[in-house]
């Protein structure tokens, strides 16, 4: 199973993650090396594995950052 994010990045192909040595969010706690993940933040204040298992999904963050990069992202929580 690939490693995937709370947003739904599949780190494992991530590139940049690759090319910044990224251990993913979960692995890094939300601290990835852009930032604070706030979309990690907010599922893992739920208990939640990743955003697809919130009531709100997708709710317009994700829509948000889905749009801008990694449309794909919405469609990897689903299946998971």
């Amino acid at each position: 199973m690939p490693n995937y994010s709370s947003c739904g990045i599949n780190c494992d192909a991530c590139q940049v993650g690759q090319e910044r040595d990224c251990a993913g969010c979960h692995a890094l706690k939300g601290e990835v090396f852009w930032g604070k993940c706030d979309l990690y933040h907010c599922a893992s204040e739920k208990a939640l594995p990743h955003c697809g298992k919130c009531p709100s999904f997708p709710c317009d963050t994700l829509k948000e950052w889905a749009k801008t990069e990694n449309p794909e992202r919405i469609e990897n929580l689903r299946n998971l």
